[in-house]
Order: structure tokens, then sequence, then C-alpha cells
């Protein structure tokens, strides 16, 4: 039997035990890369990740919302989820479908409203964050089509209840434009000038139906709502980091044995991440000790004491951390490597329950990979490879700091 085999047969053995799962040894696998099929990552992740409770089987299990709010006390006061939510339905009918207009009978208030208490005001704020998302989440990852495809299960809410789907909200209604034409000595024509339309946009599907790329709309201005101070998660240079790991779940999500909660495991596994590394994207933290500045400090901190020439050089080429790092660190490489490869990458990071210290650590074993590039280039060069980081096999990586890791 080849190696790899036996690492699969090792890795299924270890999730279809009868008995606890042991973490450490699931940590030790999962960093050696989680193999393809059988939802191995799609179970392996959401264990990292605590949607799945680590002292009950694992085989089978179809935890929902309505089990994660039960058996987590504190999951209500985190997430700012009114008590009486018992599922994900009943939390998108509560912070997405009720608007406004639905209490207008029983409460005075008006569009034009100007008290900044008023529920008016509210919905314009949150229809400002949802056009951004909605924005981005029609161009995900173009090349792929699984996010213009249709949902196997779309959200009876929204698609047996007849509600407006979250992207009617924002549509802006264009006006027709005609400019006059004339040729020669003729009569004037009225001609209607042709709308622009951006064709990597995706588009809706009829009624009854939603592709996944409403999904992640949905999750991420669900996050939105429930966690207001942190808005500027959802400014474009952040979203990218956001949209790739709700990418990836959904992705693994969708294809396990239990597709109907593919949705509500997705949406806990990413608040789950995010609360591990929301002081990242928090200013009044940077300084802090899991702030992004902090972060960065310490990658330059283990570069001079690791690598004094690449140290000096950089240094000396006045090429600062923030150059390349913050994105490096701020979105966990999601940028640096192709999905793929960001998978075998977070396949290992999520085994490091601070979240930092490994994430650290590939970031210098990046810096070694090209260490003789960054000693022979000038400025402009050095530069360009740090932020365009050059194709390579992250095993090497990976294998790189995995003695530290062990």
């Amino acid at each position: 039997m080849s190696t790899y085999q036996e690492r699969v047969k090792e890795f299924d053995l270890l999730l279809d035990s009868e008995a606890s799962i042991d973490m450490k040894s699931l940590k030790k696998k999962c960093f050696r890369g989680i193999p393809e099929g059988r939802s191995r990552r799609s179970i392996a992740w959401r264990i990292l990740l605590g949607e799945y409770f680590r002292d009950v089987l694992k085989t089978g299990i179809k935890e929902t919302v309505e089990n994660k709010l039960a058996f987590d006390p504190d999951f209500h006061t985190e997430l700012t989820i009114k008590d009486e939510f018992k599922d994900l339905d009943s939390v998108i009918d509560e912070m997405i479908l009720s608007n406004p207009e639905t209490n207008s009978p029983v409460r005075e208030d008006h569009p034009l409203n100007p008290n900044p208490n008023s529920s008016w005001q509210n919905f314009f704020k949150d229809n400002e964050v949802l056009l951004q998302i909605d924005k981005d989440v029609r161009r995900l990852c173009p090349d792929i089509s699984f996010f213009s495809q249709a949902s196997e299960y779309p959200n009876p809410v929204m698609a047996e209840k007849g509600f407006d789907r979250l992207h009617q909200r924002v549509t802006q209604a264009q006006l027709e434009v005609e400019s006059s034409q004339r040729k020669g000595i003729g009569p004037s024509i009225m001609a209607a000038k042709p709308k622009k339309m951006d064709i990597e946009d995706y588009a809706p599907l009829s009624a009854g139906m939603e592709a996944h790329w409403e999904v992640v709309e949905r999750i991420l201005f669900l996050y939105a709502k429930l966690n207001p101070g942190q808005g500027k998660l959802f400014k474009p240079c952040l979203q990218i980091y956001i949209f790739k790991f709700v990418i990836s779940l959904i992705i693994y999500f969708t294809y396990c044995s239990c597709l109907e909660n593919a949705e509500a495991d997705c949406f806990f596994c990413f608040t789950n991440l995010m609360s591990d590394i929301r002081d990242f994207f928090i200013k009044s933290l940077d300084d802090s000790p899991t702030g992004i500045r902090m972060m960065m400090l310490k990658l330059n901190s283990e570069l001079e004491s690791s690598d004094w020439e690449v140290f000096t050089r950089l240094d000396s080429q006045g090429i600062k951390m923030q150059f390349f790092a913050f994105r490096w660190i701020s979105l966990m490489l999601s940028q640096e490597f192709p999905l793929p490869e960001v998978l075998t990458i977070w396949d290992a990071l999520l085994t490091d329950d601070s979240r930092c210290d490994l994430l650290i650590a590939v970031c210098r074993s990046m810096l070694k990979q090209v260490r003789t590039q960054l000693l022979s280039n000038d400025f402009s060069s050095n530069v360009k490879l740090l932020q365009n980081y050059p194709s390579i096999d992250v095993r090497i990586i990976l294998d790189d700091v995995s003695e530290k890791f062990k």
C-alpha cells in the first residue's frame, strides 16, 4: 500500500472512530494535508473550528443551528442573537427579512424621519453595506462555475415564502436615456443609448431558485448585521479574505453528507474563525499583542534573529513589513497562492489554536524560500517579488516549519 493510501486509511479510521476523536492526532494529520474525498476536509475543518463538539461521535452528525444555540451558553452573547432565535431561518427572518414597512402600522415612522434611532435610518445604513457586498459577490471566482450554479437546497424562507431576495433590496433602477440623432437633412431620430453590462457579473436565477453566490451574500450580510462594530471588515481591501474563506467552506460543505445544513455550517464556522482573528481588522487594537501591527513586528523580529543578511538587505532598501506582510497576515495568505494551494495551507493553519504563531512561521519560511532573489534584487524587484509571490509547492514551506510545530 502506498504512503498516500496509508495516510487516507489512517485519516478515515480517525474520523470514523467510535470513541472521542484524539485532537492531537487529528491536528497532526491535518497539518500534513487533508486527503480529498469523502467530505474529509469538510468534517475536519468543522471539528477544528468548533462546529462539531470534540467529545461526541462525528459519523452521521447533523448538528444544526438549534443545537448550537442550545448547547453553547455563551453563543447568544458573542453573536448578540436574541433568545427567541431557534435556528438560522428565524435569524434570517428577524435580521434580514423584517423591514420598517412591516412595523409602520404599529410604529409611527417614515423614510424621511431624521431620528438616528429610526428603523428606516438603520435600514438605509444596512443597504449601504449590502450594496458593497452585492457588487463583490457577483464577481466571485468567475473561472469557477460553482457560484453561478443553482443551490440544491435553496433557503426555504427566501425560495418558498416569496420574500424579496437580498440583491433585490439594492437593485438600482436606471432611467432609459435616448439621444437625438440626425443624418443630413432628414428628420431627427431618438435612439436609446445601449447599457454597459459587466460580463463577469452573475445574474440572479428565476423565482424559487437561488445561486451559490446568493448564499455567500446572505452569510456576509448576516454577519455584518450581527457584528455592527466590525463594519470596516467589509471595505474592499479586506473583502477578498472573507470571501475566500466562505468560498472554501461552501464548496466543501455543499458536497458533504448533510447538504441542507451547509449554509448554517458555513455561517457558524466563519463566525468562529473571525472571532479568533478579528483583532487584525480593528484599528484601535493594532498595537495590542494580537493586533496586525504587533504581528508584523513579530515577523520582523523573527527574520532579524534567524536571517540577519535578508533582514539588513530589506532594511537598507527601505522595504517595510507593511509593504507585503500586512496582506500576508491579515488575509492569511489567501491571496498569495491559487485556491487549491490555499486550502492546503489552511489545513495546517487551522490546527494552530492561536491562529497566529504558525502563520508567522509560514510567512518567515516564505521569505526563506526566496532568500537568494532577495539578496540579489534591487528595491523595485524585491517589492514586486514579495507582493507577487512566485509559484511554489506549499508543502516545501509547511515541511520547513513542521519541526517547530510537531
